[in-house]
């Protein structure tokens, strides 16, 4: 890959006006890579010409790969999105977000640019002087749609040979015969009236559904006063048609809004997103995105790179009056002024607080996150492309044959505390959850990345060679003996037995082992496998900087294409390791933070301490009751009584808790919660899955209320790793 330095195309300094703009950075073939507008040109650009290791990852990627950076200076920052939106769509940048459709949605289209308008369904890029509407999941739907609606607004729906032809010969197609086209191929209605029935039926499908609905009420009960019941009667079946068509969407908002409803669900690859569009109060279209984050970008920025996508060709009402998004870009005021621009009236664009509207985003929000599940569902089961994966990583890393089985290791901890490792398994492409495994470092105390993931890895493996002693696979159980921790090798083949009898599956070995990180924990694992004398145990470490994938004893790393499948399996089976491994440390961190001095008094269950709290109302008033009080207690005897009170007495006092809304120090009214045991190597729980629905819970005090402990680690929660 060509790399170059940043300095050697940096402009002078004084060069770079500070004025609003758009730039682009161009490749050493001149070809534009990346697109980008700043309010001020100065300021923007000088932040990607620091030191690379101050860089995101994927911006340090684009400016080492760019060879020359130009500008264009525009008036308003207004002007520059529009500016951006235009150069993204011509160049066509690699490194700039592009959302895909994830199908080709069918629209309902009203050609109001032909002399005669037409109904029909269509995809692809929309046209000028088109009206659209949708978009609908199934083409049928939108002719079940319009084959109701035409007996009210008999508009045109065939197409020019067969409009001509009718024309040549004098005699209108069947629709024109049963009244579902007003047949203007043969002169029934003007070229005026015709279309004056292409604008209603656009109306109508607008949202405005009330005025279409009430004026053929009235005709109808004129036509019964008269006596024309045969009339009266087409025009309850015209309502009754109205009306099925209006139920084909439902009620969603109750004041009849009409707004674009955005959502986006994302994790450090790719991102989903999903926009509903509501119309007259009802849902008229939905539809979904995905794409690949190839630059450095927030929530706000995929929201700023949807809303340019989806109304950088519309006008007018194809722009809602509402959008609602779950984040705003920065800043805010020129996109709200440029979607003003281009319907011709003010634009609200803001995050749902409250109420329906509240409601319904959580509805896409949870359609996004389906849709990058499935997205990656269907990216991940494709044998063929597993396959491909799997013999990219065999070529990179220089392997005898495709790794069929990966095992990935991750480290978790919070500034030291509760250090613990997480072990997950993926067997020919496909995450295999049931061979998940959990580890707590015992080794050492405080924070060491490195020698964490040794102990770990000779933990698992020291569990291997014992497994194939006990099979007479000529492996000693001595070569097994622990090294870096206490044990005898008795005490680990008994370890190695889960409670009903069955082995613990430790006893398959990995063709890859992958760690996450760089070069040290890369190391780390290697040592520890040459220490347990195993040679045919691939190792690779991916490291998130670069995304580089580092093998023991290189000091460069491979690198693999960014489109590369085999980079894609391999950036998986981490992401899984590490969401895996910070669930566990935060439920660890959970439990420790619900200990309470009950959980040391021997006999007393989880029942009789809920029985005691709710007795005394909260933990310091049963730390302050007698022993004749607690005794009052109903299953609470003396020696129980008693234990409770010396458990108080050997426990240190808990930390106040402070209301960080008032700082208002509270009174401690929170139940005791249940204890931690002390945990080996885990399964993983039953209910775990790749995006995390399931997982332990991973809230702790303070994080979800206005209540915590002073000096408690959640005010740390950025330190996570």
């Amino acid at each position: 890959m060509f790399v170059v330095d940043p300095s050697s195309y940096r402009p002078k300094p004084g060069q770079i006006p500070d004025s609003p703009g758009v730039y682009k950075f161009r490749d050493e073939h001149r070809r534009v890579i990346y697109v980008g507008k700043a309010k001020s040109l100065r300021q923007r650009l000088a932040s990607y010409f620091q030191d690379l290791a101050n860089l995101h990852p994927r911006t340090a990627t684009m400016v080492t790969t760019a060879a020359s950076v130009e500008w264009t200076v525009v008036a308003t920052e207004t002007a520059a999105l529009q500016l951006e939106y235009t150069w993204i769509k011509e160049y066509d940048p690699r490194f700039n977000v592009k959302y895909r459709d994830d199908k080709s949605y069918p629209y309902l289209a009203v050609t109001m640019n032909e002399e005669f308008p037409r109904v029909q369904v269509m995809r692809g890029q929309k046209k000028k002087g088109v009206r659209y509407f949708g978009p609908y999941g199934h083409a049928w739907a939108i002719r079940d749609t319009v084959d109701l609606l035409l007996r009210v607004f008999p508009v045109r729906t065939c197409s020019a040979g067969v409009f001509k032809n009718a024309a040549r010969t004098g005699r209108p197609c069947l629709l024109g015969y049963i009244g579902k086209c007003s047949a203007p191929c043969v002169d029934r209605v003007s070229a005026e009236e015709h279309r004056e029935l292409a604008e209603d039926f656009c109306e109508f499908m607008t949202g405005r559904t009330g005025t279409y609905i009430r004026r053929l009420e009235r005709q109808m009960t004129d036509a019964a006063e008269e006596m024309e019941y045969e009339r009266a009667a087409r025009l309850r079946d015209d309502i009754d048609a109205l009306r099925k068509a209006m139920e084909k969407s439902a009620v969603v908002l109750a004041d009849a809004t009409d707004a674009d409803l955005i959502a986006v669900a994302e994790d450090e690859l790719e991102a989903a997103l999903q926009i509903f569009h509501v119309r007259g109060g009802r849902v008229r279209g939905q539809r979904g995105w995905v794409t690949d984050k190839v630059e450095a970008v927030t929530t706000a920025d995929l929201v700023e790179h949807a809303l340019q996508q989806l109304y950088g060709e519309e006008r007018g009402d194809a722009v809602p009056k509402e959008v609602l998004v779950p984040a705003l870009p920065d800043p805010v005021a020129p996109v709200q002024e440029w979607l003003t621009q281009r319907r011709g009236s003010n634009v609200s664009l803001r995050i749902p607080q409250r109420g329906d509207k509240k409601a319904l985003m959580e509805t896409v929000a949870r359609n996004a996150q389906q849709s990058l599940v499935l997205h990656k569902t269907k990216r991940a089961s494709d044998l063929t492309t597993r396959s491909r994966a799997l013999e990219e990583i065999a070529t990179a890393l220089e392997l005898d044959s495709a790794p069929l089985r990966i095992e990935c290791y991750d480290i978790s901890h919070l500034q030291g505390d509760d250090v613990v490792a997480s072990m997950v398994v993926f067997e020919d492409g496909l995450a295999r959850k049931s061979e998940y495994r959990r580890f707590q470092i015992k080794g050492f105390e405080g924070q060491d990345d490195v020698r964490s993931m040794h102990e770990v890895i000779t933990r698992r493996f020291r569990r291997y060679l014992v497994e194939q002693a006990k099979t007479g696979s000529g492996v000693s159980p001595a070569q097994a003996e622990p090294r870096a921790w206490g044990g005898s090798a008795e005490e680990v083949q008994e370890s190695l037995t889960e409670e009903d009898g069955r082995p613990k599956r430790f006893a398959y070995p990995p063709q890859l082992v992958v760690v996450d990180g760089g070069q040290p924990q890369v190391a780390a694992a290697q040592r520890a496998l040459d220490d347990l004398g195993i040679d045919d145990i691939a190792v690779c470490g991916l490291a998130k900087r670069l995304e580089e994938v580092w093998v023991p004893g290189d000091d460069d790393p491979v690198v693999l294409p960014r489109t590369s499948e085999g980079l894609y399996l391999l950036q998986r089976v981490r992401d899984e390791a590490h969401r895996f491994a910070i669930a566990y440390q935060r439920s660890k961190r959970t439990k420790r933070f619900k200990a309470s001095p009950l959980d040391a008094v021997p006999g007393l269950g989880e029942s009789r301490k809920q029985t005691l709290i709710k007795h005394f109302g909260s933990l310091k008033r049963l730390r302050s009751a007698t022993i004749d009080q607690i005794c009052e207690v109903p299953g609470i005897g003396r020696k129980t009584a008693e234990a409770v009170l010396a458990a108080f007495a050997q426990a240190a006092p808990a930390p106040p808790a402070v209301n960080t809304a008032t700082g208002e120090i509270m009174e401690d009214e929170d139940p005791a919660g249940a204890g931690d045991s002390d945990e080996g190597e885990q399964p993983a729980p039953a209910g775990d899955s790749l995006n995390g629905k399931g997982a332990t819970p991973t809230g702790a005090p303070g994080e979800g209320g206005t209540t915590t402990h002073v000096g408690a680690p959640e005010r740390r929660r950025g330190m996570e790793t």
